[in-house]
């Protein structure tokens, strides 16, 4: 026969410690309010033996397990404060499965419908995910010639002009990625200044470039905080328009990005201070170093701002303070040949 004490009798201590005298947190009242906030890692292993540093903004433990939780939050909030997004309206945007994802958990939050409009060329994980999340998932098939898993700018074409469709066909709202405002404004409010608390300056920032939200916020902060912060925009090998290339690999590996677009309008090439190239391979070797060496589970585009970071650190910025962001989750990718 067990005796349970009643509760009011414990005395919980935790090393020695009264529980009245530990650290407390607020309750969070909604999902909304665990978005953010993430956590800065040194990558002391991978960088053991060279000269510099490169700190690792773990954007994959969003709960949406991506960076575009901030994003979704910002743009649904500017919406209703101007009127755009009524009560009852839906949201429909494209996404490559993070943006959708955001979407579906912060839509479910404050009670509106959304639409996610997704490649098949794309990991299932995300459409399951956003399914999941009460998401309505329209896939759309891929560009003649296109490879399962290798999203080009014209599948891209192709599932925005579904969007553009559902959008009228509903009177949806449209929360569009690549133009609002929001987007890049969530990273200069939220992302680029915990990146500066959390590590007391930085020398350069690099980032892997899909809507080009998260390097216009980041690159607006830092450059505001320091002009002498250099900041580099990151793309495939093949696919480099930024950097003022023609695309030879438009169906490259790393998903979530570089997908040959050069009107990104999200982005003041005046903040551009250089423009790095990172493969296939290096990017997908970089992702299970993270894994492997520092314990941090991330997915394609992770891996390509490491090798980035790690260019840099042999080059241009030998000795400098690297920020780059973990953008989302490896869980998003156990169907593709990242992790074998």
């Amino acid at each position: 026969m067990f005796y349970i004490r009643p509760a009011a009798t414990y005395n919980l201590t935790v090393k020695g410690l009264r529980s009245d005298t530990l650290p407390t947190a607020e309750l969070c009242k909604s999902v909304l309010d665990t978005i953010g906030n993430t956590p800065l890692v040194e990558l002391a292993r991978i960088t053991r033996g060279l000269d510099g540093a490169v700190y690792a903004k773990l954007e994959y433990l969003n709960p949406g397990y991506s960076k575009k939780d901030r994003i979704a939050l910002q743009m649904i909030d500017d919406a209703k404060s101007s009127g755009d997004l009524q009560p009852g309206d839906t949201v429909v945007e494209l996404t490559s499965g993070n943006t959708g994802t955001g979407l579906a958990i912060v839509c479910a939050a404050k009670g509106y419908r959304f639409v996610a409009v997704m490649s098949r060329g794309n990991s299932m994980e995300r459409a399951r995910m956003m399914s999941a999340l009460g998401a309505e998932v329209v896939l759309v098939d891929q560009a003649p010639g296109s490879a399962a898993g290798q999203v080009s700018g014209d599948d891209l074409a192709l599932v925005e002009d579904r969007a553009q469709q559902i959008v009228r066909e509903r009177g949806a709202f449209r929360a569009d990625q690549f133009q609002l405002g929001g987007n890049a404004r969530a990273h200069y409010r939220n992302t680029a200044p915990e990146i500066m608390r959390q590590s007391g300056g930085i020398d350069a920032f690099c980032d892997f470039v899909g809507s080009g939200g998260s390097f216009a916020g980041c690159a607006r902060y830092f450059k505001e905080c320091d002009a002498n912060i250099k900041c580099y925009v990151v793309e495939p090998e093949g696919a480099a328009v930024l950097a003022g290339e023609a695309v030879s690999r438009a169906n490259h590996k790393i998903q979530g990005g570089g997908y040959a677009m050069g009107d990104l309008p999200l982005i003041d090439r005046e903040l551009i201070d250089g423009c790095l190239q990172v493969s296939d391979e290096d990017a997908m070797e970089m992702t299970r170093r993270l894994a492997r060496d520092e314990g941090l589970f991330a997915g394609f585009s992770s891996g390509a701002n490491l090798a980035a970071a790690l260019q840099l650190l042999e080059t241009k910025q030998r000795g400098g303070r690297i920020a780059i962001l973990l953008p989302d989750s490896g869980l998003k990718y156990l169907s593709t040949d990242l992790w074998p």
